[in-house]
């Protein structure tokens, strides 16, 4: 009865695909590259079939064939080849397999037991950290998601293509791009000036929008969100950790409706305003817009409910009022390194869920008596860092308003800066927005919507 028990703890291998597939690269030096599409250092089961790997990814990095005698003399000179099982185990190799033909078969078999001993030392150590009573249950959750999305992120195999075969993919993407007639790469914010700048919001992009109070954050992310959703059809997700739900509901109806905002609080309705409200329900009833509701959301209950939404409802895009708000795991480092850890782990996210992610934040009151500059963003130094874009919302206050007092409404709307501060990928600049503060929303100058 001991045998069995004993060989159920031996890790997951295959010894004859690591021999077949190391055989075959000493047999062609065109395998070498075809194996290196799968695996990576430490993939073998085998100690000796790992150095010996090793010394063949040494070689070639060197340009010099590897062969028996060339990677015996690597494996001699680094003081490895006794370790390596000798000279005869090395020229043993060759006589495994009659061929490099099945390269890649070897090559991924030895990968799927790799990713194999790969999961079973995580769920040993995630194992071990859930009878450790001083760790959270939420914590120990997101470092499982985590590693298991760092072992599929590393995973990826390294693919090539001829420029020939990808002509007839690039020419059907000019193609529908010339049909669409959309002058935007990734996913629209409705304002063309904007997009004369970004081609839109990109995938794995972290995007930073910041203002002071009362220049309108929400306002121009819900613009944009609602533009996304009801004019384009691309499924959204808003999480609002500021407001309520039913809060930013109202605000919807009255940018959609373009009922002013105080008159749906009030109630003061007339009666022409109810069929624009019932028309603009109509159109939020059908958008792909999902509202997450929670105050004082944790950074990882957030990445959780992300995953969850991007899985199940596939949207293209999330945007999160906002940063400040987001509560750390960790209460007993400074409140910068929390914003810091948060920055990061947002970028990650955005990276992991592969679609851009807008968050909004607070500037500092520097920014109020000039134009906002990058070293003009709330609680840390690192957000600047992650992100890939960053815009501030600018508009001149008149002279004795308090920072906090709203602008004054107006029927053409407050002109308002969108200044592009910071694009990894593209130029900066400044766009030029109209605010309608009755029904609390941006438009383009050119209402091109």
């Amino acid at each position: 009865m001991a045998a069995p028990v004993l060989k159920d703890k031996i890790p997951p291998h295959d010894d004859e695909a690591e021999r077949a597939a190391l055989g075959a690269m000493l047999m062609d030096a065109d395998a070498i590259g075809a194996a290196m599409q799968y695996l990576h250092r430490g993939d073998f089961y085998s100690n000796a079939n790992n150095l010996i790997y090793d010394a063949i990814l040494g070689l070639d990095n060197k340009s010099v064939k590897a062969d028996i005698l060339t990677v015996t003399g690597e494996l001699r000179q680094n003081g490895k080849l006794d370790e390596a099982g000798g000279a005869a185990y090395v020229s043993s190799l060759t006589t495994v397999v009659p061929s490099s033909a099945n390269i890649e078969y070897y090559a991924q078999t030895v990968q799927g037991y790799s990713l194999r001993r790969a999961l079973l030392r995580v769920s040993g150590e995630i194992s071990a950290k859930i009878f450790n009573e001083s760790m959270e249950s939420r914590m120990i959750l997101e470092e499982t998601q985590q590693r298991i999305f760092e072992l599929s992120d590393t995973r990826q195999t390294l693919t090539y293509k001829r420029v020939g075969e990808m002509i007839n993919d690039t020419l059907k993407i000019i193609e529908a791009a010339h049909h669409s007639k959309e002058e935007y790469t990734g996913v629209p914010s409705g304002f063309p000036e904007l997009e004369e700048y970004t081609s839109g919001f990109h995938p794995s992009e972290f995007i930073i929008i910041g203002a002071r109070p009362s220049i309108g954050k929400t306002a121009l992310a819900l613009t944009m969100a609602s533009h996304i959703a009801i004019r384009k059809r691309i499924p959204t997700a808003f999480f609002t950790l500021e407001m309520s739900g039913m809060a930013l509901m109202q605000r919807l109806i009255a940018m959609e409706a373009q009922i002013e905002s105080n008159h749906l609080r009030n109630g003061f309705l007339k009666s022409s305003d109810y069929q624009d409200l019932l028309h603009a329900a109509d159109n939020l009833y059908e958008a792909p817009l999902y509202i997450v509701d929670m105050p004082n959301m944790k950074i990882l209950d957030l990445r959780a409910q992300a995953r969850r939404i991007r899985a199940q409802q596939k949207v293209e895009i999330i945007f999160i009022d906002y940063l400040g708000l987001i509560s750390s795991e960790n209460n007993f480092i400074p409140r910068y390194e929390q914003i810091s850890e948060i920055s990061r782990s947002l970028k990650s996210l955005a990276r992991e869920l592969d679609i851009p992610i807008v968050v909004l934040c607070q500037l500092t009151r520097e920014a109020e008596k000039e134009k906002p500059t990058l070293s003009s963003i709330r609680d840390s130094g690192s957000i600047e860092q992650d992100a890939d874009v960053v815009m501030f919302l600018h508009r001149e206050r008149e002279s004795g308003k308090k920072s906090d007092d709203p602008p004054p409404p107006t029927g053409e709307g407050s002109k308002t800066s969108l200044i592009l501060a910071k694009q990894r990928n593209g130029p900066v600049g400044t766009v030029e927005l109209k605010f309608m503060s009755k029904y609390a929303k941006f438009e383009s100058m050119a209402k091109k919507y």
